[in-house]
C-alpha cells in the first residue's frame, strides 16, 4: 500500500489519521462503523467521522471527544407506495450522483488542508481520494433492483464502476461458509480491487443469561415515510396483545425517557447502544425491519425475530426471504401486517441460532492500520 507525502501520519499525534464516512440512507450505516471505530481507536489511530447532524448525535452519544466534519447525505426519501417507492428511487439517481461529486470534491478540499493518512467509506461513493489508501465498507457487491436479473446487472456494473476507485472494498459478511447476505455479498463477479471478508460485525454485545422479561421488542427504523407507517400500522395493534412490549422508535435527538404508552406498552424515541442492545438481551421475540446492521445486531445476540422488509427496499425484501430459508429469522410483509399472526408464526418457526464469532473483522483492520505504520 503505496501513501504520498500528502498522506503521512498526524503531524499532531504522531498516530495515523482515518477520516470515516457512514452513508445516510437509515441509521444502519453509521451504527455498522461503531465497532470499526472502537478498533481503529483500540489500534492508537486518529479518527475523525464525516456526516450529517442526525448521524453526529448519535455518534457522539459512543465517542464524544472525536472531530466531527459537517458533510450533508443523500436525504433519499421513499413513498407510501412499493412501485411508487422503486420508481422514486429510479428518478433520484441524479440527485445522487450528484451528490457523489460535492462529496469528493469535499473530500478534496479538506485533504488540501489536513494531513489525511487513510479514508473509510460506508457506501459513500466520492469518499475516497487518490494517492491515499480508500476503504469502501458494503455487504451489497451485487444490487437487487427489484425490477428483474437485466437490470440487477446492469446495477452491479454501475456500483463496481464506483467500487473500483478505491484501494479496496471490506464486506461485512463471512468469506467461507454460511453467508449472511447470500447472493448479495458473494456474487460470481467480483470488483477489481481486494475484497476482504470482515465476517458479520456489531456493536452489540452477545447475551450472557439475562433472563427474558420482555415479551416483545419492536424496533423501529428506516427511511421515511415507511418508518412512521410501519409504527402506526403497529400502535393500532398493539392494545389487542398481552404481555410486556417495548418499542423503541429509532428517533436520535429525541428523549431517552421511558414513556407509558398503555400499561403493557413502554415507548424509547431513541436508546444509546449498550442499552438497545440489553433490551434485545431481554427480548422473547424481536420485530425489526431486515436492514442489514439489525440482522448482524440480532445474529450476535442470536435472537428470535420477525423481519418486516421495507416496502420498495428489494434488498431488505431478498435479505428476509434468505434469512428465512437459513432459519435464521422468520419474515412477513408489511402489507396486511397482522401482530397475532406474526407472532403466532414466530412461536411455530424452527429458528436456527447464529453460531458464528463475529471477530473476524478486528483481524482485517489491525492488518490495515499496520500496514498504515510500516508505510511511514
Amino acid at each position: 500500500m503505496k501513501l504520498t507525502t500528502q498522506s503521512k501520519f498526524n503531524r499532531y499525534s504522531g498516530k495515523p489519521l482515518v477520516l470515516l464516512s457512514p452513508l445516510d440512507w437509515g441509521l444502519g450505516h453509521t451504527t455498522r462503523c461503531i465497532p470499526v471505530i472502537q478498533q481503529l481507536i483500540y489500534n492508537e489511530c486518529d479518527v475523525e467521522i464525516a456526516c450529517n447532524s442526525q448521524q453526529k448525535t448519535l455518534l457522539e452519544a459512543e465517542f464524544p471527544h472525536l472531530t466531527y466534519h459537517d458533510l450533508p447525505g443523500y436525504s433519499i426519501r421513499y413513498a407510501k407506495n412499493r412501485w411508487i417507492t422503486i420508481g422514486r428511487l429510479l428518478f433520484q439517481l441524479p440527485k445522487m450522483m450528484i451528490r457523489v461529486k460535492k462529496e469528493h470534491r469535499w473530500l478534496r478540499d479538506l485533504i488540501a488542508r489536513r494531513k489525511v493518512d487513510a479514508i473509510i467509506s460506508d457506501n459513500r461513493f466520492g469518499f475516497y481520494a487518490e494517492g491515499i489508501p480508500s476503504v469502501f465498507i458494503t455487504h451489497q457487491l451485487a444490487v437487487k433492483t427489484g425490477l428483474g436479473a437485466r437490470a440487477d446487472r446492469r446495477a452491479r456494473q454501475m456500483n463496481y464502476e464506483h467500487i473500483n476507485r478505491f484501494t479496496e472494498v471490506w464486506v461485512p459478511d463471512n468469506g467461507a461458509g454460511h453467508s449472511i447476505a447470500g447472493s448479495l455479498s458473494k456474487p460470481e463477479e467480483l470488483p477489481s480491487i481486494p475484497v476482504k471478508y470482515l465476517g458479520g460485525i456489531s456493536r452489540f454485545e452477545p447475551c450472557s443469561g439475562l433472563p427474558p422479561s420482555i415479551d416483545l421488542l419492536i424496533i423501529l427504523s428506516g427511511p421515511e415515510p415507511q418508518r412512521t407507517i410501519f409504527e402506526e400500522i403497529l400502535m393500532e395493534q398493539l392494545p389487542g396483545i398481552q404481555g410486556e412490549v417495548v418499542v423503541v422508535r429509532a428517533l436520535p435527538g429525541k428523549t431517552n425517557e421511558a414513556k407509558k404508552l398503555l400499561p403493557h406498552v413502554t415507548s424509547y424515541d431513541h436508546l444509546p447502544g449498550p442499552e438497545l442492545n440489553r433490551l434485545v438481551c431481554q427480548s422473547k421475540l424481536v420485530i425489526s425491519r431486515s436492514g442489514y446492521t439489525t440482522v448482524m445486531d440480532l445474529l450476535k445476540t442470536k435472537s428470535k425475530s420477525i423481519l418486516v422488509p421495507t416496502p420498495g427496499q428489494a434488498e431488505q425484501e431478498y435479505l428476509a426471504t434468505h434469512l428465512e430459508k437459513e432459519q435464521l429469522a422468520c419474515t412477513m410483509q408489511q402489507q396486511g401486517f397482522n401482530l397475532v399472526k406474526a407472532m403466532a408464526k414466530a412461536n411455530a418457526f424452527s429458528y436456527v441460532p447464529n453460531n458464528e464469532d463475529m471477530l473476524q473483522y478486528k483481524v482485517v483492520i489491525n492488518g490495515f492500520v499496520r500496514t498504515l505504520k510500516e508505510e511511514d
